[in-house]
């Protein structure tokens, strides 16, 4: 991962700034393991676990779409169960994450809100996810 992050050429668009803020959040979870599968062209993808969980391998996906490596963008997905999206701005995606319903929400720039909102997500997922 800390290779990936290294040839990362940032943009304009500050989604490598994005994706290493939610990145160190997930890192200051406590019971947390992070999971990175690399598939070049395709996504790079975190996968926060809780230590506690036994039914799923993860609580959230925090994927690098890589279609066009220079536009790249994140997509964020949750189970359904474990996270609320008050502000209503996720997508709700039939059998989306690993083939469960869940919520995705897509950054195609930074937002300091937008990352703000998404770390409060992240932090409810954790909390949902010790079972």
């Amino acid at each position: 991962m800390q290779e990936f992050i290294a040839a990362w050429k940032e943009t304009d668009t500050r989604i490598k700034q994005a994706f290493t803020e939610l990145m160190d959040h997930l890192n200051s979870l406590e019971h947390t393991t992070l999971e990175f599968i690399a598939r070049p062209g395709v996504s790079y993808s975190l996968r926060p676990r809780h230590e506690s969980q036994k039914k799923r391998s993860l609580f959230a996906m925090v994927d690098v779409i890589d279609d066009d490596p220079k536009e790249r963008w994140l997509s964020v997905c949750f189970y359904g169960e474990m996270v609320t999206d008050p502000e209503e701005v996720g997508d709700l995606v039939p059998e989306g994450l690993l083939g469960e319903d869940g919520y995705c929400f897509d950054l195609y720039e930074y937002d300091a809100d937008e990352i703000n909102y998404l770390k409060q997500r992240l932090t409810q997922a954790h909390k949902n996810a010790a079972e």
